[in-house]
């Protein structure tokens, strides 16, 4: 089982920041655009454990390459950074996996879309990220706390506040406070 660590800032700036990755000679990656669909039981007996459980499916911009992914994520451990367990796995039908996770008694309950574009620096892949009513985010993800926080030093963003909420949960948040109910039914009845 793999420890995701990260950090997660809001951004306002994004193409300063490309400047930077570019000065830096940061790696460009592929542009995607994910759904991300999470399920649980009727019961969210995943979400009361602090767990999660996704299927993302990564269409490539500008391409036909198309990758899905199931992702289990473990409690969050406390601390300065976003740091849990994950266990992930790809498959290749989309449609199976989420068939077979109902199967297994646990239904989608929220999907959201969101564009990544990646960049590696430093051992530590970059993402950029813009999700729907929430803008502009950037997450780096590395094998150790020290580097993460070297990486966020070296391009600048130690202004930025570091976020430890995940992107559903600062979305649910959002759609609850703007009263945004019937987005908020749309999301929550958008298919794998």
């Amino acid at each position: 089982m793999a420890i995701e660590i990260e950090a997660k800032m809001p951004l306002k700036d994004v193409a300063g920041l490309i400047k930077r990755l570019k000065a830096r000679k940061a790696r460009r990656g592929r542009t995607v655009l994910e759904v991300n669909t999470f399920f649980d039981t009727p019961q969210q007996a995943l979400k009361a454990a602090d767990r999660g459980l996704r299927l993302r499916v990564e269409r490539e911009i500008g391409g036909r390459r198309q990758v899905a992914t199931v992702t289990l994520k473990g409690p969050r451990v406390h601390g300065r950074l976003k740091n849990r367990a994950e266990t992930e796995f790809q498959v290749d039908d989309a449609d199976q996996a989420a068939e077979l996770l109902a199967a297994l008694g646990y239904a989608p309950f929220f999907s959201f879309e969101k564009r990544r574009q990646y960049w590696e620096l430093n051992g530590c892949q970059i993402a950029l990220d813009r999700l729907p009513y929430l803008g502009d985010f950037v997450e780096i993800e590395g094998p150790s706390e020290k580097r993460v926080l070297a990486t966020r030093h070296r391009l600048e963003l130690v202004d930025l506040p570091m976020l430890t909420t995940s992107y559903i949960a600062l979305l649910m948040d959002y759609l609850e406070e703007h009263h945004l109910k019937e987005a908020f039914a749309r999301l929550e009845e958008t298919p794998t």
